[in-house]
């Protein structure tokens, strides 16, 4: 719980994440947000990058300790792959979001030979699209995927519903309830805004979440 504190506080310091429930943002499907995140930001703020990337290390020893390979999303977890696996001396790579149509039309990038276990590196989990995709890849290539590791997750309903029909477990170094209780302790929201905020997360399309008061 400690680590996912010092993440949320790292990841709310440097605006990696917006709360913004009084001016909501509008994702590109038109759904009204109260939170916006970026955690590209945290490769140029060098304290908070070695707090997630040792966090993601430790995660990974602790949850999925036969890994042999690391393999990023792309594009956002391309970088934490790579410096994880510096940290953990192991290879790593990443999966397109499709194909190359030049060369050899190569989806994986890096070396991945069948049978070898594998750790997918993401960044954001909301409904787990891209992670799962770069899974199915893997797994198509003959890899045995033993799960997930991220930086932060929504924790929404039609995300964890996909990742179990997968079979995929996901493991995050920071979520939504523990940040909107650090955002509260900080100042960042009001501390009625917190239960608006997990309305949200649990039904991102009814925007009743919007009313100030909740009864």
């Amino acid at each position: 719980m400690e680590i996912m504190k010092k993440v949320a506080e790292g990841l709310l310091g440097i605006e990696a994440v917006f709360l913004r429930p009084e001016e909501p943002f509008t994702w590109a499907s038109g759904i009204k947000s109260p939170i916006y995140c970026d955690n590209r930001l945290t490769l140029t703020a060098p304290k908070i990058r070695t707090l997630i990337e040792e966090g993601l290390a430790q995660t990974i020893k602790e949850n999925f300790g036969d890994c042999e390979v690391l393999m990023g999303t792309s594009t956002a977890g391309i970088a934490h792959a790579a410096i994880v696996g510096h940290l953990m001396n192991l290879p790593m790579g990443y999966v397109r979001s499709s194909a190359k149509d030049h060369g050899r039309t190569n989806q994986i990038e890096g070396r991945l030979n069948k049978g070898d276990k594998v750790v997918v590196v993401e960044d954001l989990i909301s409904t787990a699209g891209s992670a799962i995709d770069t899974v199915k890849v893997l797994r198509y290539a003959g890899a045995e995927v033993l799960g997930i590791v991220s930086i932060f997750t929504y924790g929404m309903k039609k995300g964890l519903d996909r990742l179990a029909e997968n079979q995929i477990k996901n493991v995050s170094l920071c979520n939504l309830d523990q940040l909107v209780e650090v955002a509260s302790e900080k100042g960042y929201i009001r501390n009625e805004d917190k239960a608006r905020i997990l309305k949200f997360r649990d039904n991102p399309s009814d925007e009743t979440w919007m009313r100030k008061e909740e009864k």
